[in-house]
């Protein structure tokens, strides 16, 4: 929840983007953050600090504020959060409501979730920050349009996508954030902790849209399985840390997925691969 609070002020702030790329955090060296955002004449920038647990806030203007992450309620971590935008003379309106979340209760009155554990937020974060490696590892093979490797708060995984540059049909039944994204044909792959529906910590990859025989085709490691519920190939965190190098079965994971998936699709990936 704190993390879609900060993500809403991004989306406030900055113009939007093609697939909502104006929208997600992303690994620092210190944990999550907003990147620069305009804000009159400044830059503004938010950033979650999981080594020594703050959120703080920097202006080009050269003020600084910074709150410590701790066991607190979503409500009063927004009132503070508000507090603290105030005290640097930067009021932003955000939606008070999450999303992609069942049951949403508005930042204001949630005070069910109230927990903050310092460790398991900074392993998280390195977590994050591994898998980000390997998946610009990844995305430099790529010289078609890619994604930086985006944190998104709502779905809250971290991603990179590439794009065959081609439009993709239109979405049956889908909403205005669904059209933007998937506006283009891509294959995409990332990391949940747990969420997404399958709940699990594990990597996923997908094409949008699926080609014929995606789920059929043999992928790397022999751990990995397609997930014929979520429509996309799955592979479980606990069975990579029991690879011999689990950063070479990731980087098999994403290529064999992407071979699958661009070759069934026609990709033009003579034109799109380094």
């Amino acid at each position: 929840m704190w993390t879609q609070i900060v993500g809403k002020t991004r989306l406030a702030l900055s113009p939007l983007q093609a697939h909502w790329w104006n929208v997600p955090l992303y690994v620092s060296a210190r944990g999550l953050n907003t990147s620069a955002m305009p804000y009159l004449d400044e830059f503004l920038e938010i950033e979650f600090d999981f080594v020594t647990h703050d959120l703080r806030f920097r202006l080009s203007s050269g003020a600084m504020l910074s709150t410590p992450l701790r066991a607190q309620s979503v409500a009063e971590f927004y009132t503070e959060y508000q507090r603290s935008l105030a005290a640097l003379g930067v009021p932003v309106h955000i939606h008070p409501v999450p999303v992609e979340v069942p049951s949403p209760i508005p930042f204001a009155d949630d005070e069910q979730h109230a927990s903050y554990d310092a460790e398991y937020a900074h392993r998280f974060w390195r977590v994050l920050m591994h898998a980000h490696q390997v998946f610009q590892r990844f995305a430099s093979g790529f010289v078609g349009k890619v994604s930086p490797v985006q944190f998104f708060w709502g779905s809250f995984d971290l991603a990179v996508t590439r794009f065959s540059g081609r439009r993709a049909p239109p979405r049956q039944n889908a909403d205005r954030v669904t059209r933007e994204a998937y506006s283009h044909e891509v294959i995409s792959a990332g990391f949940w902790p747990g969420n997404g529906g399958f709940g699990q910590a594990a990597f996923y990859s997908y094409a949008a849209p699926q080609p014929v025989g995606f789920e059929t085709h043999q992928t790397a490691p022999a751990a990995a399985k397609y997930d014929t519920k979520l429509g996309e190939f799955i592979l479980i965190y606990d069975d990579l840390r029991r690879e011999p190098s689990p950063d070479d079965a990731l980087l098999n994971f994403l290529q064999s997925t992407y071979d699958a998936a661009a070759t069934l699709s026609k990709w033009d990936r003579a034109s799109l691969e380094r």
